[in-house]
């Protein structure tokens, strides 16, 4: 092709704005397919070219670094995601500040709220709960004050601060911030937000041990997720997840170990073996085998699950703690009671450091702790 007609597709092809909205469109999409790597590809490029195109302090790179940071946070890079978000948020803020006259730009607004929302999930998920609390509630109340008490993000913030609470093991907290967020997506009729916050509904009660309670809203969390991506999608495998430790807590521990099984068979496709869910959930199915009798599997799943959960998390982490709990349950099942003493010990330590010593988690672990130094006819150590 000649003439004019090929001049403007070659000039659209160096423009660098249009790389990048091209190149963002593309990130998002893959995300969504789950193609982790092609997407951060994708949105890296975008971001170049937006920087190129519009400057680095732009509402526009601070839109493709919120993309970038969901990304490499799927990716099992919450310190990385943490900074692409910070930094969106501060694009953002300064933006804000730069225009104080001017009518503020909804777009703009909402995209600064959900970037402080990312931030305070990463530091959520990286054990920093005061600092989570305090930007979820920064963004409660700009998110209210800008669109109101019945705005879809609002229910988003409500369902985060509800699964800030569980892990804070304040359950009730957590509910009624669940229950908040529920009439606001039942209006909004979004099916895939719906489906979080069913998810969340039953995990609360499986936390409490309500098992028979929280079986029905995990089952929602599967029914809906499945009906928008199908049964293959990672989401879907987290609900199905969700659901065999409901189902595993009602004592149909091999309906649990099948949910599991798929659930891990998505997980190892998609997101590959070094994956958190992949090392969360092996923990979990080690746990099952042993109730069901099957120690030497169990064994194995735990040398398998712990280091990737170290490398991962960190050796302090509560999630970490929780695997080593639960290691120590399989050591002294197994009888080996000095072993499961010193993994009692240590997971209660990083238990009281991260949760505190009210937390039904740190109580729990203390109370086993006792009962294996009882079981061994000696003075327990108390951990320092």
């Amino acid at each position: 092709m000649t003439g004019p007609e090929a001049a403007i597709r070659r000039h659209r092809r160096r423009d660098p704005l249009t790389l990048a909205i091209a190149a963002h469109e593309k990130a998002i999409a893959l995300r969504a397919a789950t193609r982790l790597p092609a997407a951060e590809v994708a949105c890296r490029r975008a971001l170049a070219a937006y920087v190129e195109a519009e400057g680095a302090r732009h509402p526009d790179v601070a839109n493709a670094l919120v993309e970038l940071g969901q990304i490499l946070e799927a990716r099992d890079r919450p310190r990385e995601a943490r900074r692409c978000q910070a930094r969106a948020l501060a694009i953002l803020t300064a933006h804000g500040r730069a225009t104080p006259r001017e009518a503020p730009d909804p777009d703009v607004t909402r995209l600064r709220i959900r970037a402080r929302v990312f931030v305070a999930g990463l530091d959520r998920a990286l054990g920093a709960y005061a600092a989570a609390d305090r930007n979820f509630a920064a963004a409660l109340r700009e998110a209210t004050r800008a669109f109101g008490a019945r705005d879809a993000d609002v229910a988003s913030i409500l369902n985060n601060l509800g699964v800030l609470r569980k892990a804070q093991g304040r359950y009730a907290e957590a509910a009624r911030f669940y229950r908040r967020a529920l009439p606001i997506l039942r209006a909004a009729r979004d099916r895939a937000a719906l489906a979080t916050l069913y998810h969340n509904l039953g995990g609360i009660e499986h936390a409490r041990g309500r098992y028979a309670a929280g079986e029905p809203p995990a089952r929602k969390s599967v029914a809906l997720r499945e009906a928008v991506f199908g049964r293959a999608h990672v989401a879907v495998a987290a609900d199905v997840a969700a659901l065999a430790a409901i189902v595993e807590g009602r004592g149909r521990l091999a309906e649990a170990a099948r949910l599991y099984e798929r659930a891990l068979a998505v997980f190892r496709r998609k997101l590959g073996e070094e994956s958190t869910e992949v090392a969360l959930n092996l923990a979990s199915l080690a746990t099952l085998r042993q109730q069901q009798g099957r120690g030497a599997e169990a064994g194995r799943l735990f040398a398998r699950a712990l280091p990737l959960q170290e490398r991962l998390f960190g050796r302090g982490h509560p999630e970490v703690a929780m695997t080593v709990h639960n290691l120590a349950f399989h050591e002294r099942a197994e009888g080996r009671l000095a072993r499961a003493a010193s993994l009692y010990a240590r997971a209660l330590r990083a238990f009281r450091r991260t949760l505190g010593p009210r937390h039904p988690h740190t109580r729990l672990c203390a109370a086993n702790q006792r009962a294996v130094a009882a079981e061994r006819r000696e003075p327990m150590t108390e951990a320092r």
